[in-house]
């Protein structure tokens, strides 16, 4: 929570659960908004890539240069 969460704006997802392409949703936030940078914090299973790939594609669709931090989480909880 003190790493991820708190001071900063959460934006939660599944792709295997919502029915909804969320690299144009991302790309409309990046570029119409004063974002300095990117975390995204996924879990290590193969339908959470989703996630990422939409992220990547929306910074790149966006226009803007600023990092992104991916940040994964195993099953028993660790990140790496």
């Amino acid at each position: 929570h003190q790493k991820f969460v708190k001071d900063h704006v959460v934006l939660i997802g599944c792709p295997k659960l919502d029915d909804v392409d969320y690299t144009d949703k991302l790309m409309h936030i990046i570029r119409d908004n004063d974002i300095q940078s990117i975390s995204l914090v996924r879990m290590q299973v193969p339908c959470c890539g989703g996630l990422q790939r939409a992220a990547e594609m929306a910074l790149r669709e966006s226009g803007k240069d600023m990092p992104l931090t991916i940040t994964i989480v195993t099953p028993d909880g660790h990140l790496l």
